[in-house]
């Protein structure tokens, strides 16, 4: 009710009071939703502060208020340095207006998200605080006054619709009248108690009351009361900070609770992908078993076949049909089994450590969402968010760097996500001594083996390293690929060239197998 009719009546009432005779001396803005005014009377200043936000209008009367140097703007230039004259509240409305002098006037409207502060000179608007609301340039002051029929005989033939009768009353008004069994009252009794609560309204106790987890401000009685007052403006300051204060934290409490649920949806569907996965190759481990019969029947399987039927000894010599790649001998064909079985074993040995990773990480994210939704104030809530941070970053931070990362044998490799991402991880993560390789003569992505102080580069980590270059190629779906690998000083690039193009002044050359997991 910080905005109704009947706080803006006791608000215009002590403003009367308190600024005549002050002289209108600025109006400026910070930001597009907040108007502040000052007025002076030679001795001491007087502030109004008009917060328009979208999602809440308010108006406070801070005791000072340092304007910023940069970003702001003045308005309302020709009413500056006019005499405040008096106020006036328009009748059953929710504006209210601060009269200057020859016939000026500040007119503040607080009518919810369509608030706004109108500088007025008789009944035409000049100028407007909010210029997208450009119907309020063609407002009329006295369109603002609305008369009600207060009596026994409107309320009793108005009966059905006595919400829309007196719209002034609110929705908080009508719910008190509610809580106080007003709808199964007869007539003489409601009537007394509408009558009761309208004294209440005209002469308020006004405080600020705690509702659903936000507060407002309240002109009737309220078992949820917090804090009293006697006059509006320490009443709107306090519940101003009380209210602002609470959505900040809302705020905050839900995009918390929010980044916690999105990675902990991220970490469950990740478990039951790897568990989907390791199920599934614990059916199918059948490589080194195909590699056994190839290389036990080496002198039985010609060359340039495509498959061949043998004798399981792995399951009572029932016959079986391997595949084979004709333009391999059956030796290179029972390596290539032997490769996929040694990196079955390595996936399975990785899913097995992302599911117990992926578990520990729902627990201690279950455990965090819980505490975050019991946090009550600020202080314990920017506790948890370091918690957020350190425990679910946002899957955007990793996406941050240009690479995907693979680890090997205790050697970190790098792998470029795409052309401007080959750029940016060549010429600015890569140094000198880094081991640099690309799939030959296709596109496909740049690769780096981050370097390790004396440490040479192993045959099996260039290989790996290499296998997952020529993946991420043109070539990944070939049988073989050649990699170039190169220190990474040997590589540059010219001024004009397309993303991901670069010049490579010396290399040698690997043939793999592509492969995402060597």
């Amino acid at each position: 009710m910080h905005n109704s009719y009947f706080l803006l009546s006791q608000l215009s009432i002590t403003l009367d009071l308190q600024l005549r005779g002050f002289t209108l001396v600025s109006c400026f803005s910070q930001n597009k939703d907040e108007l502040v005014i000052e007025f002076n009377n030679a001795s001491s200043s007087f502030f109004i502060r008009a917060s328009l936000q979208p999602d809440f209008q308010c108006l406070t009367f801070p005791a000072s208020f340092h304007r910023a140097r940069k970003n702001s703007v003045d308005l309302f230039h020709p009413i500056c340095m006019l005499k405040v004259v008096g106020t006036h509240q328009f009748l059953n409305e929710r504006s209210f207006a601060i009269l200057l002098e020859n016939e000026n006037a500040l007119v503040f409207k607080m009518h919810g998200t369509r608030a706004n502060v109108l500088w007025s000179q008789g009944h035409s608007v000049h100028e407007i605080f909010r210029n997208n609301m450009e119907a309020d340039l063609l407002l009329t002051l006295s369109e603002l006054e609305r008369n009600i029929d207060w009596s026994y005989e409107e309320f009793e033939r108005r009966q059905s619709e006595l919400p829309t009768t007196y719209y002034t009353l609110g929705k908080p008004v009508w719910k008190y009248l509610t809580h106080h069994g007003f709808d199964t009252m007869p007539l003489n009794q409601k009537w007394d108690l509408f009558k009761q609560t309208l004294n209440k309204l005209e002469k308020p106790t006004i405080s600020i009351v705690n509702e659903s987890e936000s507060y407002f401000l309240s002109l009737l009685p309220s078992p949820s009361s917090l804090k009293s007052f006697d006059e509006p403006i320490h009443a709107l300051n306090d519940f101003f900070i009380m209210r602002t204060s609470s959505d900040a934290f809302q705020r905050e409490k839900t995009a918390q609770l929010s980044q916690v649920k999105k990675k902990l949806k991220q970490a469950t569907s990740s478990e039951e992908k790897s568990l989907a996965r390791l199920m599934e190759l614990d059916g199918d481990n059948l490589y080194p078993q195909w590699a056994d019969l190839i290389m036990a029947n080496l002198t039985r399987i010609p060359q340039g076949v495509d498959k061949v039927e043998l004798e399981n000894f792995y399951n009572n010599q029932k016959s079986i049909v391997i595949k084979l790649k004709k333009e391999l001998s059956p030796q290179k064909n029972a390596e290539v089994y032997y490769r996929k079985g040694k990196n079955q074993v390595i996936e399975i040995r990785k899913l097995k450590e992302t599911i117990h990773h992926k578990q520990a990480e729902i627990i201690e994210l279950t455990n965090l969402l819980h505490t975050i939704e019991e946090v009550s104030d600020l202080t314990h809530l920017k506790d948890s968010f370091a918690n957020v941070q350190q425990k679910a970053p946002l899957a955007a931070d990793k996406k941050a760097l240009p690479f995907h990362e693979f680890d090997f044998r205790g050697f970190k490799i790098w792998v470029g996500r795409n052309a401007k991402a080959n750029d940016e991880l060549t010429l600015k993560y890569g140094f000198k001594e880094d081991l640099w390789l690309h799939a030959k003569d296709v596109a496909g992505s740049h690769v780096l083996i981050k370097y390790q102080s004396g440490k040479p580069f192993p045959k099996d980590v260039i290989e790996h390293a290499a296998a997952l270059a020529a993946h991420y190629s043109k070539r990944k779906n070939e049988s073989l690929c050649p990699v170039a690998y190169t220190q990474k000083k040997f590589v540059r690039k010219r001024k004009g060239d397309p993303a991901g193009t670069v010049v490579v002044e010396r290399e040698e050359v690997i043939l793999v197998t592509p492969s995402p997991q060597p």
